[in-house]
Order: structure tokens, then sequence, then C-alpha cells
């Protein structure tokens, strides 16, 4: 790593404002911030959200409303806000255990409560050192940097700038407690399919997570590693997926003549956009020509059963799966498993006691993991760098 100058990280603690890309200082944080891409939660929210989601892209109604139904199919309601509200709960019920007398507040990115409020209560009440925690485990844009890019704003517009702080938690993907639920259902699926008859090498498991554009993708992670094609996101995704599929193998070892791959869903931009492919309905219609006769879609990319997963997988997929005539399973995402909630209280003490990064838990051998995010990581290509927490400026 090249030398960084004095209190180059605006907004940031002081242990974190030099720049260093791992904090080993401890930290007194008042409050965990618990960052959420929101949903909405009725009919009548739906074209608001999706016009959030989508603000500055000038996108008109009639083609958000191609999104909508989607969310209508499900009474307008997107399960991730009583997602969050559970997370939260058990999140506070997990610090309390360990000992950790931090408040947890919960905002959202893109609907109520808003992180500008969330940030401005908890200023409020006293609590100005935050460390975030953000529901998306990659390095890319949108799972890292938009959140950081929003914290930066909401302090600038709510004049907290010269007052609080926001830290970020490193990007989570390989931490025992995220993954261990992938493990755990993909060994299931293969022992499922193969007490029902089912030849190892006729089964194919599909690791899934979201498309993004194939720009976006390029510059995820840090610039001054090689991640490889598809940048950090891709290589974070498949490196997870090889380790499950390796721990799999240990332990039911038929599964060494199961195929895997990395597939992409929930594409969103033109046509014209390349984005990362292949689609995973797309990829579940080839099957049968190479001679699958069952499919498990691994939600690797997500952290709850949200929209993409209840529509894009458990709807479009299985349709798509059904059609093909494979047998079709769904494996868990972490939830509010055990292990995931300690996962976090975990990811929080890192933080707290100013933990080296050799000493911190992971299972694959991949660089990065930063916790103070590094110049010019994850640019969107679209519209550029804006001021970012957490992270050294481009």
């Amino acid at each position: 790593m090249t030398a960084i100058e004095p209190n180059v990280v605006p907004f940031a603690s002081p242990a974190a404002a030099g720049g260093a890309p791992f904090v080993t200082t401890p930290v007194a944080y008042d409050a965990i911030l618990l960052a959420g891409f929101g949903g909405p939660e009725g009919q009548d929210d739906v074209i608001p959200f999706l016009r959030n989601v989508t603000r500055g892209r000038g996108i008109p109604d009639e083609r958000l409303e191609e999104v909508a139904h989607h969310y209508r199919h499900f009474g307008g309601v997107s399960p991730i806000n009583g997602q969050n509200r559970v997370l939260k709960e058990a999140l506070e019920n997990a610090l309390t255990e360990r000992g950790i007398t931090l408040p947890v507040y919960w905002g959202n990115r893109n609907w109520a409560p808003y992180l500008e409020e969330v940030v401005t209560e908890a200023s409020g009440k006293g609590h100005n050192t935050l460390l975030a925690f953000a529901t998306s485990a990659y390095s890319s844009f949108s799972s890292c940097r938009q959140y950081r890019e929003d914290f930066a704003r909401i302090l600038e517009e709510t004049g907290l700038g010269e007052t609080v702080t926001i830290d970020k938690i490193r990007p989570f993907y390989d931490h025992p407690g995220f993954v261990e639920a992938f493990e755990t259902g993909v060994r299931e699926a293969v022992e499922g399919f193969l007490a029902d008859g089912i030849e190892a090498e006729d089964i194919q498991i599909l690791f899934s997570t979201h498309s993004i554009p194939t720009a976006d993708a390029e510059r995820s992670g840090a610039r001054d590693i090689d991640w490889g094609e598809g940048g950090a996101y891709a290589a974070q995704h498949l490196a997870v997926a090889a380790w499950v599929m390796d721990r799999v193998r240990q332990t039911v070892p038929a599964a060494a003549d199961v195929s895997w791959e990395l597939v992409y869903q929930s594409r969103s931009g033109p046509a014209s956009q390349p984005w990362l492919e292949p689609d995973v309905c797309d990829v579940i219609g080839e099957l049968p020509g190479r001679g699958r006769k069952a499919v498990a879609v691994v939600p690797v990319g997500f952290m709850s059963d949200h929209m993409e997963v209840l529509w894009d997988l458990d709807t479009e997929a299985a349709e798509a799966a059904g059609e093909a005539g494979l047998a079709f399973t769904r494996t868990p995402t972490p939830g509010v498993s055990p292990a995931f909630v300690d996962g976090i209280v975990d990811l929080i003490q890192e933080r707290l006691q100013g933990r080296p990064n050799e000493e911190r838990a992971h299972v694959t051998s991949l660089p990065g993991g930063f916790d103070v995010c590094r110049p010019g990581c994850c640019e969107n290509v679209r519209a550029g760098f804006k001021p970012a927490a957490a992270g050294i400026a481009p």
C-alpha cells in the first residue's frame, strides 16, 4: 500500500480518518447504524418507492410500472422492511447477550424509515460516533459505495458533518456467519436429490446473485488489485461458491460429481448496456441439453428472502425449471439465523476492539475486506464519483 496522508477520510472517526486500510485502534462507538435498501409497504407506495430507487435516471412512471408488477403480486409489500425489523431486534438481543451496550438504529436508502431521519435522531440523543452495517455483503457501487455516498450526502445536507462520524463495517461476503447458510443449503439439496434417486452427475448447482452493469463490475474493489474479469464483485462471489462446494464435497463425497456455476439475475438496465451474464433462467433452460435432471439455486448474493429472491428465484426460476422438466429447489438465505446474527456481532467487535486483519474471521483467501475503502473503488461509470464516507477520495 502507498503512504496515506493524514485525515484523508471525510466524516470518519479519528481511528479511520488517516486512511489505513484496516483500523487497528479500538473505537468507542455510540451506536450501530443498520443501513438497508428499503421497500414499499402497500400498493400506494410502489411507484414512489421505485422513483426513489431510480432517482436521477429520468425513467417515466410507465416503465416503472413494468417493474411494479413484482411488488403488486405481493400486495405492494416488499418483505425487506419486515425482515430488517426482525434483524434489528435479533441484533439488539445478541449485542446484549455479549455485554455490548450499543443501541441499533435502522434506516433505509429508498423508503421509510429514511437514513436522514435516523441519523438525525441518533445525533439528537447524543449518539454521534456511528458504525454502519450495510445489508449488502459484496463490493460494488450499488452494494457498498452507494451507501457510503448516501452517508456523506446525509451528513452534508443535515449539517451534521461537523459532529457526526460514520464508519462502515467491511464487506462481509466471506465471513463464516454469512456463508454457513449457503453451505448447509447446498449440502441438504444435494443429499435430497441423491435420496430421490438422482445421480450426482445429473445435478446442477447455480449460485445466483444480482446482475450489475459490466462496466461497474470491472471497477468494483480496490484498483490496485487484479481481480480478473468482473472485478471484485465477480471474484468474491466465485470464491464463496468455490468454498461452499469444497466444504460440501468434504461431507458428501458423491458431490464431487455435481457441477456448479455462478449466474446472475434481476437485470434492470437497457438492452444496449452490457450487464453481467449468464442469466439464471437462461441457464436453467439449457440444463436438460447438458443432461441435468435437477437444479438447486443458491441465492449467494442475498442476505434475506426479499423481492429478488421471492420473485426472480421462487417464481421465475422455479417456473423455468418446471418448463425444462427439472427437479428444483431454492436454498435458504442467512436471514436471522443465529450464526449470521452472531457473525454481525463479531464484525462489530472487530471495530470495537481494533482487531488486526490477520485475526479476523474469513473463509476465502481473497485480498481486500478493507475497513476504509481505497481510492477509486466501485466507481459508478454513469454518474462518476461523489463524496463518500468511510473511504479515501478518488
